[in-house]
């Protein structure tokens, strides 16, 4: 089967937009020891596992409420995991904004349940913006209030490292 057919031909075409760039700074919360760059292909709310996606926050209290959340879900605080916060300067060009709920909603996600831990169809949705060949997408923080910005990490995308500071 070729990729194409691997995906909806109705939302191909609905993700066929017009793009925009995004050159900024993005947050990012790692593992001590994690190169902040390197993305993953775990699969979650924006990946499906057969691509590298760099997840990042476009403000700082973003990216510590996404870490928050997840420590939250252990069921006994990790107290030996040390963190670091990464400012990271990005420049994409082709970036696919689904930034505002109604956008995602006419995708087919159902927004008022968008915080759970039901990633099916925006997995299938970034599978879909990787195989259109967007170097990222603007997504709503689940959160915090503010847009994410999801990076493939297989594009040529300018990442740079401004800086890292321990979380507490």
């Amino acid at each position: 089967m070729t990729d194409a057919l691997r995906h909806d031909r109705a939302l191909l075409d609905a993700l066929d937009v017009v793009t925009i760039p995004f050159s900024g700074t993005v947050w990012r919360i790692t593992q001590v020891g994690r190169d902040p760059l390197m993305g993953s292909a775990l699969s979650g709310r924006w990946s499906g596992g057969d691509y590298s996606v760099l997840y990042t926050a476009c403000e700082k209290d973003g990216a510590l409420a996404e870490i928050g959340f997840r420590l939250s879900l252990e069921p006994i605080w990790p107290s030996r995991l040390q963190h670091s916060l990464h400012e990271i300067k990005v420049e994409c060009d082709k970036v696919l904004d689904l930034s505002d709920l109604p956008s995602l909603e006419r995708l087919g996600v159902t927004t008022s349940k968008y915080q759970s831990l039901d990633y099916s169809v925006t997995a299938r949705i970034s599978a879909a913006a990787a195989f259109l060949e967007y170097d990222a997408m603007l997504v709503p923080n689940a959160r915090f209030t503010c847009k994410n910005l999801v990076i493939f990490n297989e594009r040529p995308n300018s990442l740079e490292l401004v800086k890292s500071l321990p979380v507490d």
